[in-house]
């Protein structure tokens, strides 16, 4: 058990507090409609998907071309934010916690927004300098990614309360206790976010992590595990992986694989550095809320239930849910997509125009050559350019003629996790504490990590 935890005497006898049916159902509705947003996969198409990313999708649709302009724009008000609440330091903003951390940001972000925008503002209108703005860089973020984030940060910022205020977290925290803290280091809620990710999107879990470890759930170690180890890539951009490489018929063997080295990395990572070095210290001017053990008189169920409920009754409004939402979404909107568009900009155009993913790809060769995976020489460079962008080892690997090679590429890429088109970017844009030193460590470590046991399995089914 961790030391932030409480401890209580085994001795000691808990009375729990008895509740209306009214408690219940204000734990109860409000989170099962939550699962069913968030978690419940249902069929798209030929594929499956979760209801929050098929409205988003809707929404999207609805939208048409008009959200390429309207996603610069509101890039662009981040800006005009942030210089203003800078350069003027008007009352309003100053004076106002959410205005304040919003728009009062440091010189580094503020160049990295300003870079955000001026990334964005070319891409749209195709100015001067066309590696900025091809279709394989600028033009994948304006035009692919960034107006999917732009949909999905507003229903999942709106309906993100239902998961965090109604005391679902805390339920799946006493039921996961004894099985989260020994095997992953982490408290038992954490479970939840890994939970999301994995069924619905790894962003959903980012934005999760981040307002957990804002609200004091988490120390900046746990924040940042959970958020490089446990926001996994979603079960529908796996589909998407390896239908692209044409392995559709290696699915079960494929996801079973990817669960396999994921659950490997995850055990292995928060015990090694960069994230056993963080500190066991919670978000700054946010008081830690301590991680309470069950008493021994009490079934984690009884327990979980008791703290739902609990937590659930700390909601007096509807008003004030629904104002957290639309911060929620104004935080990720104006905090996040700048800082998307300029770390991806950059990242896509030196995998396009350079030939450094191939020089870093380099060491890989003889490693590949040496666990016997044919055409080692091209498979080697996928297992670095997908820091730049997930989809780019698939893109690459696509014409390798090897099915056992684009298999071992396939999972790879998904396990590495760390990717600076999406992912990257919104961790460095959030306020979980991980820099770009950390992500490339993180990135490289669970490439080590996974890729022998991937090689193992490839060696089995091939």
């Amino acid at each position: 058990m961790s030391s932030l935890s409480k401890k209580m005497p085994e001795s000691e006898q808990v009375q729990l507090k008895a509740f209306t049916s009214g408690d219940y159902l204000k734990f109860l509705i409000p989170s099962l409609v939550g699962i069913l947003l968030f978690m419940v996969p249902i069929s798209e198409g030929e594929g499956i998907t979760i209801p929050v990313a098929f409205l988003a999708g809707k929404i999207g649709a609805l939208l048409g071309d008009s959200v390429y302009p309207v996603t610069v724009i509101v890039i662009s008000l981040s800006v005009i934010g942030s210089f203003i609440a800078k350069v003027f330091k008007p009352g309003f903003i100053l004076n106002s916690p959410f205005l304040n951390k919003l728009f009062n940001v440091s010189k580094f972000w503020l160049a990295a927004r300003f870079l955000g925008m001026v990334f964005a503002i070319i891409t749209l209108f195709k100015l001067g300098f066309e590696p900025i703005y091809s279709e394989n860089t600028g033009g994948l973020l304006i035009y692919d990614l960034i107006p999917i984030l732009f949909t999905t940060f507003l229903l999942a910022g709106l309906l993100l309360p239902l998961l965090l205020n109604f005391g679902l977290l805390e339920f799946f925290g006493a039921l996961l206790i004894k099985v989260m803290r020994p095997i992953f280091t982490l408290p038992g809620r954490s479970s939840l976010d890994c939970l999301a990710s994995w069924v619905g999107d790894g962003t959903i879990g980012v934005l999760l992590t981040t307002k957990q470890y804002e609200d004091g759930y988490y120390t900046k170690r746990e924040a940042a595990v959970v958020a490089t180890t446990f926001s996994v890539v979603s079960i529908t951009f796996t589909i998407v992986i390896i239908q692209y490489l044409n392995l559709e018929h290696y699915f079960l063997h494929y996801y079973f694989t990817i669960i396999l080295a994921g659950l490997a990395a995850a055990i292995i990572m928060p015990r090694i550095p960069p994230l056993s070095r963080k500190a066991n210290t919670g978000y700054e001017g946010t008081e830690l809320k301590e991680e309470t053990s069950i008493p021994a008189n009490v079934s984690p169920v009884n327990w979980g239930i008791n703290n739902a409920v609990k937590k659930a009754q700390t909601n007096k409004s509807a008003s004030a849910v629904i104002k957290e939402g639309f911060q929620n979404v104004l935080d990720m909107w104006l905090g996040v997509l700048p800082i998307v568009m300029a770390i991806g900009t950059v990242a896509l155009v030196i995998a396009e125009y350079t030939p450094a993913f191939m020089i870093l790809g380099k060491p890989f060769e003889p490693i590949l050559a040496l666990m016997q995976i044919p055409e080692a020489g091209e498979a080697a460079q996928t297992m670095v350019v997908g820091f730049a962008d997930m989809f780019l080892p698939a893109v690459i690997g696509s014409g390798i003629e090897s099915e056992m090679t684009r298999f071992v590429i396939a999972c790879v890429s998904v396990t590495q996790l760390v990717y600076m088109s999406e992912m990257g970017g919104l961790l460095l844009g959030s306020k979980l504490p991980v820099s770009i030193k950390d992500l490339i460590l993180i990135f490289l470590l669970r490439t080590i990590i996974t890729l022998p046991i991937v090689v193992v399995i490839a060696h089995i089914i091939f």
